[in-house]
């Protein structure tokens, strides 16, 4: 155990008193969990810490400025906008995220939605709830189109650790994989959004929210694919054009789409997306990340990032 105070500002966001703490707990002198923490909380609750864990509460520049005593900041995600990774750097302050942890859990999700897209699970689930089964003339009913996978061409933008294992998992239900050219980044044998879109019967996004990609499927990119397709996000909200979407739908431009990503989020102050009128739309509340088996690997992570800064032998340093 080291001598080093923390503070886990948005500890609910991770745990639902499904995991085991008692190694990050180990890790430190004292570690002080919070829930949540608002922005007008932040310095208070790290003002007498070494450590600070976030989740998505934002520390600014002008907050880390203000915390001399900040030796670590751990980030329970991968992503490291909600930190101001250069204002850490000026005053010598490491900043760790986590990495890899949710591989299996997301590529699980993907593949789910195209499943539910494809069989019309949600549809046949609700209709039997409404008593559709019980009136039927026949031992079943097949109201709604069910599509096999097997045989379709999946279309995936950002081919990572996670755009691979999603890869692999529909080449399982006999799919053929094409992979798109991400803006900027060119790969030998990757198509460009020209080339892919019309050949894909499910187009699926494993890629980062930056400059380049903001609005990457948008009116355009939605008209160059098929009006059998489908669309599945499980990357980040605003890689898709929200309003594009919902009016491809629409109009019957897209057979389906699914997300488990808003532009924002959660969705207080609504979204066009949550239209229930938009037919062929599934949406998830951003848990694809989110099975017990990979919050647990956060947990490890936290702990192997604190023991690793204690020993001077720092682990995915990101600053």
């Amino acid at each position: 155990m080291s001598q080093l105070k923390a503070a886990f500002l948005d500890y609910a966001s991770l745990d639902q008193n499904d995991l085991d703490f008692r190694p990050l707990n180990a890790a430190f002198s004292e570690l002080q969990l919070y829930d949540a923490t608002s922005s007008d909380q932040v310095l208070t609750r790290l003002t007498n810490v070494e450590v600070a864990i976030v989740n998505k509460v934002v520390l600014s520049a002008e907050t880390i400025q203000q915390l001399p005593k900040l030796k670590l900041i751990l980030i329970s995600a991968t992503g490291t906008n909600n930190v101001d990774l250069k204002a850490a750097q000026a005053q010598g302050i490491v900043v760790c995220n986590c990495q890899g942890y949710g591989t299996a859990s997301v590529a699980q999700h993907a593949l789910a939605l195209m499943l539910a897209l494809a069989t019309n699970v949600v549809k046949y689930n609700q209709a039997v709830q409404q008593g559709r089964w019980q009136q039927a003339e026949q031992f079943c009913f097949l109201d709604f189109p069910i599509v096999e996978l097997a045989g379709k061409t999946l279309g995936v933008l950002g081919y990572g650790e996670l755009g691979q294992e999603v890869a692999r998992l529909a080449q399982a239900f006999g799919m053929k994989i094409l992979v798109g050219n991400l803006p900027n980044r060119q790969h030998e044998g990757r198509l460009s959004l020209e080339e892919l879109l019309p050949q894909v019967d499910v187009l699926t996004l494993h890629c980062p929210l930056n400059d380049s990609t903001k609005d990457l499927i948008s009116e355009k990119e939605l008209a160059l694919m098929k009006p059998s397709a489908f669309l599945v996000n499980t990357a980040r909200g605003g890689i898709v054009n929200e309003m594009a979407l919902a009016q491809a739908l629409q109009q019957g431009k897209l057979a389906g789409a699914a997300t488990d990503v808003l532009t924002v989020e959660p969705p207080k102050q609504g979204n066009i997306l949550l239209d229930s009128t938009i037919p062929n739309l599934i949406i998830t509340p951003h848990s694809a990340w989110g099975s017990v088996q990979a919050r647990q690997r956060i947990v490890q992570q936290l702990t192997e990032n604190a023991e690793g800064f204690a020993s001077g032998n720092i682990l995915r340093q990101v600053n």
